[in-house]
C-alpha cells in the first residue's frame, strides 16, 4: 500500500475533497478516488470522509492507495495501428467505435484489451486494473492519436503535463453551418448536464474551466471543416464547446441533430496530432495520426 499525505492552504476551503484529490493527484481519475473515498481510504485529521465533504484551511488529508490486483480483464489479439513505440510507451491510432477501456459490464473488445495483448504484463497500474496504462481517453467514435504508458513513473510525468496544458493536441472536425470567422477560442466550464447524467454541459456552478481554440481549413456552406486545439481536456470538451457555439458535430446525434444525413457513425472528430516532451529521454516527439477512410471520404462528398 502507498499512503500519500497533503495539507491544505490557507486559501483552499469549501472544495470538494474528490475534486482536491483530483488537482492533487493527475495521475488518477476521479472516479477511481471516488470509489477509493467509499472505501474510506480518505481520512482528514484522522477519521474517514466522503466525497462530498468540503475541505477546510490547514487540515491534514491522508490519502491511502491500495497495491494493484489482478487483472481482471482478458487480453484480445486484436490488431493496433501503433505509430510509435518504445520500452516506456507506445502511441496508437484508435479506430472508430473502439471504446478505450472496459467499464462495468463491457469487458472485451477494447483498446485496453488489445493493449494488454501486444505489452503483456508491461503496462503502467496507475488508474486502477480497467484502465492499465490510460493516460488520456477519447471517445469511442472518436479516432486517432492516444497515449499507452508502461511504466508507473512514465505515466505520472505525462499526466503532469496533461495537468500543465503542456501536451500539444490537435483534433480535425467537421460542424454543421458556416462558421462566421476564420478562427476563434471558446471558454466555458464543463460539467455534468443538469438533468442528462450522461451528457456533459457549460456548467457555470459545477464545471470545470475548458479552452478551445478552433481555425476553419475549408468551408462547404452548411459545414465547415475545421481544426481544433485543446487547452484543456475535459469529457467531450470539443463536442460541448463547438454545440454551445451553435456549431455541433457532424454525426453527433447526443449533442447536435438527431438527423444523421451522411448515415455517420457518431461525430466526426479526430485526434490528429499529438505532443509531449518524453519522460526519459528528455525528447520533444509529434506524431500525426492520418484521417481515417470514412472522413477522408466525407471530405471528398462534401468538396463536390
Amino acid at each position: 500500500m502507498k499512503i500519500l499525505n497533503f495539507t491544505t492552504g490557507q486559501e483552499e476551503t469549501s472544495v470538494r475533497i474528490d475534486r482536491y484529490l483530483a488537482e492533487k493527484c493527475p495521475e488518477f481519475s476521479r472516479s477511481y478516488l471516488q470509489k477509493l473515498l467509499k472505501e474510506q481510504a480518505v481520512s482528514v485529521n484522522g477519521k474517514p470522509v466522503k466525497a462530498n465533504y468540503k475541505i477546510q484551511p490547514e487540515t491534514e488529508i491522508c490519502l491511502e492507495i491500495p497495491d494493484m490486483e489482478p487483472l481482471d480483464i482478458k487480453p484480445e489479439a486484436i490488431p493496433l495501428d501503433i505509430l510509435y513505440e518504445d520500452d516506456y510507451l507506445l502511441v496508437v491510432n484508435k479506430p472508430k467505435g473502439m471504446v478505450v477501456h472496459p467499464a462495468a459490464g463491457h469487458t472485451e473488445g477494447t483498446l485496453v484489451n488489445a493493449v494488454m495483448a501486444h505489452c503483456g504484463n508491461r503496462l503502467s497500474g496507475i488508474n486502477g486494473v480497467l484502465r492499465p496504462g490510460i493516460v488520456h481517453r477519447i471517445d469511442k467514435d472518436t479516432t486517432g492519436a492516444l497515449l499507452i504508458c508502461k511504466e508507473d513513473s512514465v505515466h505520472r510525468d505525462l499526466a503532469e503535463q496533461l495537468k500543465e496544458h503542456s501536451i500539444k493536441r490537435r483534433y480535425r472536425a467537421i460542424v454543421a453551418g458556416n462558421l462566421k470567422d476564420d478562427e476563434g477560442t471558446v471558454e466555458g466550464p464543463i460539467g455534468r448536464h443538469p438533468t442528462d447524467r450522461k451528457k456533459m454541459a457549460i456548467n457555470n456552478k459545477n464545471g470545470k474551466p475548458a479552452v478551445t481554440h478552433y481555425k476553419v481549413l475549408e468551408r462547404f456552406g452548411q459545414y465547415t471543416y475545421i481544426e481544433c486545439r485543446l487547452e484543456t481536456g475535459r469529457t467531450h470538451q470539443i463536442r460541448v464547446h463547438m454545440t454551445s457555439i451553435g456549431h455541433p458535430l457532424l454525426g453527433d446525434t447526443v449533442y447536435g441533430s438527431s438527423k444523421n444525413p451522411f448515415h455517420l457513425q457518431g461525430q466526426t472528430l479526430h485526434a490528429m496530432v499529438l505532443g509531449f516532451v518524453h519522460p526519459v529521454t528528455g525528447e520533444y516527439m509529434e506524431f500525426t495520426a492520418p484521417l481515417p477512410e470514412y472522413f477522408v471520404k466525407l471530405l471528398e462528398k462534401l468538396r463536390k
